[in-house]
């Protein structure tokens, strides 16, 4: 797995090589989509506060893209390629809060070796980036988790539904099996426009919760 990150991806230095894991299921078992495959979408929604932020310190990470309900198609190569960079960054990155490393309650950044969870986030979208998943297919999502905190997951829309890469797991699951409170993702044409996950007025968390 090391060196295939090494050769695809040198935007960052890896530095721990991380053993190549199952995603948990195979890709296979995927072939038929059914009705909760993809999370439904129910209008526009605010992106949260420290995504503006980091767009406006790092703004060719925020590019409007110009897909719209793009998909890659899910094969056993990518599954488990995604397999592999979602346990790699959950190995790689310590745990950590923003107060702890920035000294501020929310600051969102690419890590280098601690960060919390929408940092996680961050690093998967690049290196799944670098080995050529389109960006229109890599959403950041903000959820609740079962004890109703903020949380940062990454979607990867695929042919066979939308799946979570996430740092509290290493198994990457359908959205639907996660267990979480889907709030809002990323529009797959500009990632500064962001999509309501569920109807009516969910709650929206003020901060995302580090490191969970």
């Amino acid at each position: 797995m090391f060196s295939r990150l090494q050769q695809l991806t040198a935007v960052l230095v890896v530095c721990w090589a991380g053993s190549a894991a199952a995603a948990g299921e195979s890709v296979s078992n995927f072939n038929s989509a059914g009705d909760y495959a993809f999370a439904p979408a129910y209008g526009e929604a605010l992106p949260p506060v420290g995504y503006v932020d980091f767009c406006a310190r790092h703004a060719g990470e925020c590019r409007p893209l110009g897909g719209s309900n793009v998909k890659i198609k899910l094969t056993s190569e990518r599954w488990q390629v995604l397999g592999e960079i979602n346990d790699f960054v959950n190995r790689k990155i310590r745990p950590a809060h923003d107060v702890d490393l920035h000294g501020v309650p929310e600051r969102w950044s690419i890590p280098t070796d601690a960060g919390d969870c929408e940092d996680y986030v961050l690093l998967k979208k690049r290196y799944l980036e670098g080995v050529g998943f389109p960006a229109e297919t890599l959403l950041i999502t903000v959820v609740l988790e079962e004890q109703g905190g903020g949380h940062a997951v990454l979607i990867v829309r695929t042919s066979a539904g939308d799946f979570v890469l996430d740092n509290r797991r290493t198994e990457i699951k359908r959205w639907s099996e996660t267990g979480y409170y889907f709030l809002k993702r990323q529009s797959q044409s500009d990632p500064l426009q962001w999509i309501a996950l569920t109807p009516g007025n969910a709650p929206d968390p003020v901060s995302i919760a580090g490191g969970n």
